[in-house]
């Protein structure tokens, strides 16, 4: 791992499973019905102190994006076999999360799958796939982009809640505190 990678534009660079991640993401939001992909979406619960951090980080992101795409993978080191396995696990984990969020009845809030594991289980695979990422691009400076995104994702997550709560009441607030925010323990 180095702390700033070095860039370059190749055919061998971070954008190859940038593109494969997000070619199947937005493949799927093209596929699930409207009404899945603006509940996927939705923002109205949100406050503004909510909001401003999650907006934030999004800078944070898309400067992590660019290192990785401009990256040149080093495909012979140890340190990008990991990174691929918490993408791959990660990207997996992402699409059933996905899939089960697309069958959950619109007026039921998603409990079955991953979710039974995690309130959050898109966002907690999401940042497993950028580890990977950043792993595979061996960079401390994306790995800490990335961990202050994930940072202020969790005012968002926050905000997501609070509208869950609101539109499925009881049923939202029994499977809240029964299930934790992230993965088993947090």
């Amino acid at each position: 791992m180095t702390l700033f990678p070095p860039l370059s534009v190749g055919w061998l660079n971070g954008w190859i499973p940038m593109v494969l991640f997000y070619g199947i993401f937005l493949t799927l939001l093209k596929i699930f019905p409207k009404d899945t992909v603006d509940r996927l979406y939705e923002d109205s619960g949100w406050t503004l102190e909510q909001a401003r951090p999650a907006k934030i980080g999004l800078p944070f992101a898309l400067a992590a994006m660019i290192l990785i795409i401009f990256t040149s993978l080093k495909i012979s080191r140890p340190i990008f076999w990991i990174g691929l396995a918490f993408a791959v696990i990660g990207q997996a984990g992402f699409l059933y999360s996905l899939h089960t969020f697309n069958i959950t009845p619109q007026d039921e809030p998603v409990t079955s799958g991953l979710y039974k594991i995690s309130r959050n289980p898109q966002w907690v695979a999401f940042a497993v796939v950028m580890v990977g990422f950043s792993l595979m691009a061996g960079s401390w400076t994306i790995l800490v982009l990335l961990a202050v995104r994930v940072v202020m994702n969790h005012f968002r997550i926050l905000g997501e809640e609070k509208a869950l709560e609101d539109q499925y009441g009881e049923s939202y607030q029994s499977y809240k505190e029964s299930v934790p925010r992230y993965f088993i323990f947090l």
